[in-house]
């Protein structure tokens, strides 16, 4: 009889949506990367799933971000994405957390109640602090490394952090997890160069100039361009990566 897996079945098998049913995936950052994450793991039957992000909904989302639209600007991200898995698979258990996850925050979580961990974050602190609790406790993790300022969605690819080269975010990640004897990472990072953000008068959404985000927030972090078609490839390569491992499919 069809149901709502059955197209997957017929290539993972019975035992694989089993499985993938009794696991529970931890996503911290709903976003670009991590909202196409969390709907290609919820649209393969994962029976649990914990959504990790602070922010808010903005207008300048909607270019990139699947749970984004028109008419839910200014609602949580986790709200909003819970919504949506629930519509796809109303037996997932989703447990939302509306915090930003930093090494302040890390407490809060245990990692040894997840089967898999996606970081979709995109500061070194949180990455960092993420990596090494999932480590901790003997559970898999996998990182999005930069997907903004990039072109090329078939320039990703799967590595481990010290095997990785070009991407910046990886060239620090690398330093600091040698610093900290991380011995493995498992990551998507771009083969292809950053390009610059061209500076022009484009707000935010939320009524602030991003050209003058910018330059106010030089010295800390730019605002990175991106498009709808690289950081959704990176989130279901991710996805990709975590239904295959849950489900042994890569060691066979």
């Amino acid at each position: 009889m069809s149901d709502r897996f059955s197209r997957t079945e017929l290539i993972l098998g019975k035992d694989a949506i089993k499985k993938l049913a009794s696991s529970r995936v931890a996503v911290f950052g709903v976003g670009g990367v991590g909202g196409y994450a969390v709907e290609a793991l919820a649209r393969s039957g994962v029976g649990a799933l914990d959504l990790i992000d602070s922010d808010k909904i903005c207008l300048s989302n909607i270019n990139r971000q699947i749970i984004a639209t028109q008419n839910n600007i200014g609602q949580y991200k986790v709200d909003e994405a819970k919504r949506r898995v629930l519509s796809i698979n109303p037996d997932c258990v989703v447990r939302t957390y509306k915090i930003f996850y930093l090494p302040e925050t890390e407490d809060m979580f245990d990692f040894s109640q997840y089967d898999y961990v996606v970081d979709a974050i995109d500061t070194v602190s949180g990455k960092l602090a993420l990596v090494e609790n999932a480590k901790k406790t003997g559970t898999p993790v996998i990182s999005s490394m930069g997907a903004g300022n990039k072109l090329d969605p078939t320039a990703f690819r799967v590595a481990d952090i010290y095997s990785t080269s070009v991407d910046p975010l990886a060239r620090i990640m690398r330093y600091e997890c040698r610093k900290r004897k991380i011995d493995k990472l498992k990551v998507v990072y771009s083969c292809e160069k950053p390009l610059c953000p061209k500076k022009e008068e484009t707000s935010d959404g939320n009524g602030e100039n991003l050209s003058d985000v910018n330059e106010k927030n030089a010295a800390r972090r730019s605002v990175p361009g991106s498009t709808a078609f690289v950081p959704s490839v990176v989130g279901l390569i991710i996805a990709g990566e975590v239904i295959k491992d849950l489900t042994g499919i890569n060691a066979k």
